[in-house]
């Protein structure tokens, strides 16, 4: 299932491959996230043209509409959408965070405000947690729904994605020690009914350690779900500001080394760098697309707006020597009329040249394990 092909000398990094029933993953890589079953503005065949061999699409999201059932009709993720390689799907945990303690403070996997501690909404009108489940109410309609271990599974096993995590609670950077441990352990009983509950031998279940910012959390959550009989490894929850370094030390000791081991919504550049050199093999974020529908390219030379005046009359494109096809067919003037227009077409480029971007990075990276050489 997964093999490790070379193991870094300068580093913890690995170069590995993941074999799912839909094809092979190579690992370093990034997940574009397809988060209701489509990249925004790009088709499958411009996904497989950029370079990814695979993507990632959400459970939350895809349950509420057009409905998982529905999914299954037309034969599952994969024939629904015409993506032929592989689809990975998160559990729908880190959408209750977004609905309780994130909604509302401004608040998202990395903490920008060491301030903020007060008024975290767990119990509001959106969500509410308990030990059996979360309860939540529908952002598209106020149709109230209930996600179990147990239906976080058959949802995933009903969209047919080739690697499915456990469903898990997701804290927040502002949560308590205390609040956090009940959570970590919480989120434990959860990954063990998620394993009894899967029946589909085709799919791979990924568990998912938390224990948010706090170092005996992180260990006793990494040993105890690298210790239960999972496929690979999810690393979820939340960090503080320049912490993401420390959990990976305290983690990935703990988990098993034949195993793949996925940072969940972690999509920064040095950030990704960083984790590989400690042991990270899989990653996802919305960090690339989100930006190109903002206008904003990711280069060489770091990221351009290109809404700015100073475009206007530029006729170079995005990225000298880049070979995506907006660079190599469209100006700088262009992008920025586009975007100016608000026209469709200038987040289809920009999203282009932004996972292009992202696929040439992670193939350096590769290149840079397989040839031992700084990363």
């Amino acid at each position: 299932m997964f093999k490790i092909l070379k193991k870094h000398s300068k580093s913890k990094a690995r170069l590995g491959l993941l074999k799912t029933r839909h094809g092979v993953i190579h690992t370093p890589f990034f997940f574009p996230v397809a988060t209701k079953a489509t990249v925004k503005s790009l088709t499958p065949e411009d996904i497989k043209n950029i370079g990814f061999e695979a993507i990632l699409a959400n459970t939350y999201h895809l349950y509420l509409q057009p409905g998982h059932q529905i999914v299954k009709k037309m034969g599952g993720l994969h024939k629904f959408m015409n993506w032929s390689g592989p689809i990975i799907t998160d559990s729908g945990g880190f959408q209750v965070f977004s609905l309780g303690a994130g909604f509302g403070n401004n608040v998202g996997k990395i903490s920008k405000d060491e301030d903020i501690k007060e008024n975290i909404n767990r119990t509001g009108k959106l969500v509410k947690i308990d030990d059996d489940g979360v309860t939540f109410t529908s952002h598209l309609d106020g149709s109230k729904h209930r996600f179990t271990p147990e239906s976080s599974i058959k949802i995933q096993e009903d969209l047919g994605a080739d690697i499915i995590f456990n469903f898990d609670e997701c804290t927040s950077p502002l949560d308590d020690y205390d609040y956090t441990k009940k959570s970590m352990e919480r989120t434990h009983q959860w990954a063990k009914r998620c394993l009894k509950a899967k029946k589909k031998n085709s799919q791979l279940l990924f568990g998912i350690v938390q224990g948010g910012l706090f170092e005996d959390l992180r260990k006793e959550s990494a040993q105890f779900i690298g210790d239960l009989p999972f496929d690979g490894f999810g690393i979820g929850g939340s960090f503080g500001k320049g912490e993401m370094k420390k959990a990976l030390d305290w983690v990935i000791p703990y988990l098993p080394e034949n195993k793949p081991r996925h940072l969940l919504g972690i999509g920064y550049l040095d950030d990704i760098k960083q984790a590989v050199k400690k042991g990270i093999d899989l990653f996802d974020c919305v960090y690339p697309t989100r930006l190109a529908r903002h206008g904003t390219f990711l280069t060489n030379q770091g990221e351009i707006s290109i809404a700015k005046g100073i475009y206007k009359i530029d006729k170079k494109p995005v990225m000298k020597n880049c070979s995506c096809y907006t660079c190599q067919n469209y100006s700088r003037s262009y992008l920025n009329h586009l975007f100016k227009a608000k026209e469709m077409l200038g987040s289809r480029l920009a999203t282009i040249h932004n996972l292009w971007f992202m696929a040439r990075f992670m193939e350096k990276i590769r290149k840079d394990i397989k040839n031992d050489r700084n990363i």
